[in-house]
């Protein structure tokens, strides 16, 4: 796994990058973390909000990467994998464009059911199919050097074992960089910048999303 960071850093912090992406939109939890705290009059209440938030997120991406890492094993060329990641990346990136607007079952799910709401919510915005390409450099990468000194079948649980414990890790990796970045906003804003700040200066991080999804899609598609 150490070798797997040292021979693709970039994708790796890639994948911290979009948790710290996930984070700061306010789609993805942390608006919930304020309006906890502010229920409950304490910043207590904040981070109270927070390990459920984690846990629906880190579901929402296990259960996209780990599939995918499990169809690794029946797929002899990788290339059909990346090009159907990459097409569904650019499929769903056209639908955020054009229906930009959450489902309406969202707004029924209330605060007592955080993970659940995470989950749907990360789900909805498409977040663990943005880890695909990149999981799938790192896992490639691997398994070319796993393979070393292996045959039959020990090879076939060597690259079984590296490719779902790289796609827990970058899960565990994602989901960290997601919580803490939407932590410190729901805090700062709670305690300091208060709801205002949404009204005059954010902007539309769900149309940035949706262009992001398609632009990685082509990108994975040609490289």
């Amino acid at each position: 796994m150490i070798a797997s960071m040292m021979a693709h850093p970039a994708a790796w912090l890639g994948i911290v990058a979009l948790g710290f992406f996930h984070g700061i939109n306010p789609g993805m939890g942390w608006l919930f973390a304020v309006s906890n705290g502010m229920q409950e009059k304490r910043s207590a209440g904040v981070l109270k909000a927070l390990p459920p938030l984690a846990f629906g997120h880190f579901l929402a991406m296990a259960a996209i990467l780990l599939p995918v890492a499990a169809l690794q094993l029946a797929i002899t060329h990788q290339s059909r994998l990346r090009v159907g990641a990459a097409v569904l990346l650019m499929v769903f990136g056209i639908y955020k464009l054009l229906h930009p607007r959450h489902p309406r079952y969202m707004a029924r799910i209330g605060p007592s059911r955080l993970t659940l709401w995470s989950f749907l919510m990360a789900t909805a915005h498409g977040a663990g199919l943005m880890l695909i390409p990149i999981f799938l450099i790192i896992s490639n990468g691997a398994a070319r050097v796993d393979l070393q000194g292996h045959t039959g079948v020990s090879a076939f649980g060597t690259i079984a074992e590296s490719g779902m414990g790289i796609a827990l890790l970058s899960v565990l990796l994602h989901t960290l960089a997601m919580i803490v970045t939407a932590g410190v906003i729901a805090w700062l804003v709670y305690r300091y910048l208060g709801l205002r700040l949404l009204q005059k200066t954010w902007f539309n991080l769900d149309l940035l999303w949706a262009v992001v999804l398609i632009v990685v899609g082509v990108i994975a598609l040609v490289i």
